[in-house]
């Protein structure tokens, strides 16, 4: 399955390092939405879109960049990395891929290690995220997205 994820990660890397253990497990190409390239998402089989989250939702670069790049019809998933889980993080990116007829394939989140804001203040939350766990857990969620993908599901 050649697949395309689209991200954004900062601050400590977390993203990045939870899409370079999915990457390792198939043909995945990892677009930094902030490069400002063009890019030609139809030749990809799947598209996964994957930020930190920012004040309960994707990092608006992402979402500009579903908005803008995101084939009508093709299969989509979601990966997140947060200081603490809550409902509702891929909201608004959901939102866009229902606006474009796009199924969801699945949504991957893991802790990731957070100093923003106040959290700066105690040293941040998730210290150690994303651990070997979270890794092996975002490779098997690929794995998995993969395998129903090629059997036609």
């Amino acid at each position: 399955m050649k697949t395309a994820i689209c991200y954004y990660s900062r601050h400590h890397g977390n993203t990045r390092k939870v899409l370079e253990a999915m990457a390792g497990e198939g043909d995945v190409a990892l677009i930094d939405v902030t490069t400002r390239q063009a890019v030609r998402l139809e030749g990809y089989d799947c598209v996964g879109f994957a930020s930190g989250i920012y004040f309960g939702t994707f990092q608006n670069a992402v979402l500009q960049f579903a908005r803008q790049y995101l084939p009508e019809g093709k299969a989509v998933f979601f990966v997140s990395t947060y200081g603490m889980f809550r409902p509702g993080y891929t909201k608004a990116i959901r939102q866009i891929a229902g606006e474009k007829n796009c199924p969801v394939l699945g949504e991957f989140g893991c802790k990731g290690f957070d100093t923003y804001g106040p959290f700066k203040l105690v040293g941040g939350i998730a210290k150690g995220h994303p651990d070997q766990r979270d890794l092996e857990n975002a490779r098997s969620f690929y794995q998995n997205l993969r395998l129903t993908h090629d059997r036609g599901a």
